[in-house]
């Protein structure tokens, strides 16, 4: 377990948190929220040894194999492969002792040291490297790559892959969903759920978190609390708190009846299309969330756009591409106002380059666009951060797009985005990420645009900011094109998608949850493709040895399901137990009974869920051993 005991931790003369005190069991998986700065990062180095205490006690038991993700890429030229490799440091020292054993001649610690290779599985290590590639978004050809030719995005995935590779007991990641597309995430929340050791996760993703995460660690106001259950279940108790504050109350209430008033109004216009469905359960359950974010420092709205025409704009037979290369063919797209497009498909598909072309600043290779005459577009991309002037303040920026405002309305304005006082005057330079975005996202809104093209606009943005943005965006009523990870976004925002994918652009009938079965049927086709690529025996011979696997596998296989449903069965109901146990009413006297029942089925469940990951555990490892031995 990691133990916190009345730790205080500073930046310098500010303190972060302090008085904190909680533990983390085996076996966690543990979210970690609040505001930029509020701290997370600063916890997650303590736990690595980087940095030291102001006040109180931190422990952990030794022996304990930490992983992490590394903020900087070696400009190696090792093959990606071999970097992923080198995240399991037990494999690496096993293999070098092989190697001098070998040039020894030493048989017998040869034999030693292949026989603790195959314990920890090591002659399929290079199998699991591939696999964390594919997951990630790596195409098969680019494993023996060398880590130098790869971009920075891309080396930022080698690192996360390396940090998966790790058989670890303790895995700290912090914003992994940063540098990944929608199809990358859904891969990577997939694994987290199968991760076995204890997961501490800093994440804006609120599905992310919400599907993964069993407490969650919230930073605020210099206080440090733990709470029991998902995002939501965090959520859903701190707008409790919040309640019994008559302020807080009052603010509730407005915002209830102001998100209200756009489910009713969506509802009244919706098709039976599931997206559409999809988006008003979205928006309803928008209620619970607005309520737990009333003391947000966020708060602005988009203004009603001027005149629009129909359509704002339109692609007629589009190829989409560079030079000679075409990523979509023959692509065409009609743009209306009040349109919420979210646009689906694999990393490398072409969605931002479509978008580029959609906004003009990349002209397509063949086929017409064409746009209205009142067409203003808001265009929202992160090579946007990059353009700011760094030596320029907030409200020089806002200057030059409006020179007769005067300086208390741009302070008005900027203050809804969290920039008050002195900062609305300070250089951009030293800006974080996070408040760059949000200036962009200011920028964009003052424009007043009519079209919304917005390539993965939460990046760096805190839940606090998504929450606002996601709900500015409701009340937008003007047309808007989304590419986002942040699946909570896309539910929200959007009430049809278009996918892009094999050089076309389509709609895809269906919500988020018929994506991810989509992807999941797309990469089995991938993983037969490459078996039938790498084949070295007959397709008759073939055919007689995959019939032999099954058979073989079958028991195993119907084994390892069945683990995994009692797993997941009685994790669920531990869940559902310790929401219960967290209702404070129930330690009151007159509820004595009714805990001591609850307390009872609780440790019935825990120990019924260790007798079961056990059995998952062990049936998983036949499986593995059955099919390395095949």
């Amino acid at each position: 377990m990691l133990n916190f005991k009345n730790i205080a931790l500073r930046r310098g003369v500010r303190v972060l948190f302090s008085n904190a005190s909680f533990t983390i069991h085996k076996g966690q998986k543990v979210g970690f929220t609040g505001a930029n700065g509020a701290g997370k990062s600063s916890l997650f180095a303590l736990i690595k040894n980087e940095l030291h205490l102001d006040e109180g006690d931190f422990s952990l038991p030794p022996g304990l194999e930490i992983a992490h993700v590394a903020q900087e890429t070696p400009a190696v030229s090792s093959s990606a492969l071999d970097y992923i490799m080198d995240g399991d440091r037990e494999l690496r020292r096993l293999q070098q002792q092989l190697t001098i054993a070998e040039t020894a001649r030493d048989g017998l610690k040869q034999a030693e040291l292949h026989a603790a290779l195959e314990t920890i599985g090591g002659y399929t290590a290079q199998a699991k490297a591939a696999r964390l590639m594919n997951g990630l978004g790596f195409k098969s050809e680019q494993e023996r790559n060398a880590v130098n030719s790869f971009s920075g995005d891309w080396r930022m995935r080698l690192n996360l892959a390396q940090a998966l590779m790790c058989r670890s007991d303790v895995l700290l990641l912090d914003e992994p969903t940063n540098h990944l597309d929608l199809d990358a995430v859904i891969w990577l929340q997939d694994w987290l759920c199968r991760y076995d050791g204890t997961l501490l996760l800093i994440s804006h993703d609120r599905d992310f978190l919400d599907t993964i995460a069993d407490h969650i660690v919230h930073i605020e106001q210099n206080k440090v609390d733990i709470y029991t259950g998902n995002y939501s279940a965090f959520e859903k108790m701190r707008a409790e708190k919040l309640a019994q504050q008559r302020s807080a109350y009052l603010k509730q209430q407005r915002k209830i009846a102001h998100i209200q008033s756009f489910v009713d109004r969506f509802k009244a216009q919706a098709t039976k299309a599931r997206q559409a469905q999809s988006r008003i359960k979205a928006l309803e359950r928008m209620e619970v969330i607005a309520m737990a974010h009333v003391d947000s420092p966020f708060d602005f709205s988009f203004p009603k756009p001027g005149r629009m025409q129909n359509p704002l704009l339109k692609l007629d037979k589009v190829d989409v591409g560079y030079g000679q290369t075409k990523v979509i063919h023959g692509a065409n797209l009609s743009i209306s106002p009040g349109d919420r497009i979210g646009l689906l498909g694999p990393n490398g598909a072409g969605k931002s380059s479509l978008i580029k072309v959609l906004a003009g600043d990349m002209r397509p290779l063949c086929g017409t666009r064409l746009e209205a005459e009142s067409l203003n577009i808001g265009y929202f991309a992160q090579h946007q951060l990059e353009q700011l002037r760094l030596d320029e303040s907030p409200l020089r920026h806002l200057q030059r797009i409006d020179q007769k405002a005067t300086e208390k309305e741009l302070r008005n304005y900027l203050g809804g985005f969290d920039f008050q006082g002195d900062k609305v005057l300070e250089a951009v330079k030293p800006f974080s990420g996070g408040e760059k975005a949000r200036l962009v996202l200011a920028l964009l809104v003052y424009r007043n645009p009519n079209l919304l093209l917005l390539d993965e606009p939460t990046n760096h943005l805190d839940l606090e900011m998504r929450h606002a943005l996601s709900v500015a965006l409701q009340d937008y009523q003007g047309a808007i094109i989304l590419v986002s990870h942040d699946r909570h976004l896309l539910r929200t925002v959007t009430d049809r998608f278009l996918l892009v994918g094999e050089g076309q652009l389509q709609p895809f009938d269906g919500d988020l949850d018929d994506y991810r079965l989509w992807l999941a049927e797309r990469k089995k086709g991938e993983e037969k493709n490459t078996d039938d690529l790498t084949a070295t025996v007959s397709r008759k011979d073939q055919r007689k040895q995959d019939a032999e696997r099954r058979q073989k596998h079958k028991p195993l296989l119907d084994a390892l399901k069945k683990a995994e449903q009692a797993v997941e069965k009685y994790h669920n109901e531990q869940r559902h137990l310790e929401f219960e146990l967290a209702e404070p009413t129930l330690y009151a006297e007159s509820e004595k009974d009714k805990l001591k029942k609850l307390l009872a089925r609780k440790a019935e469940i825990d120990k019924a869920l260790d007798a079961a990951e056990t059995g998952w555990m062990e049936a998983e490892e036949q499986l593995e051993a059955t099919k390395a031995e095949s």
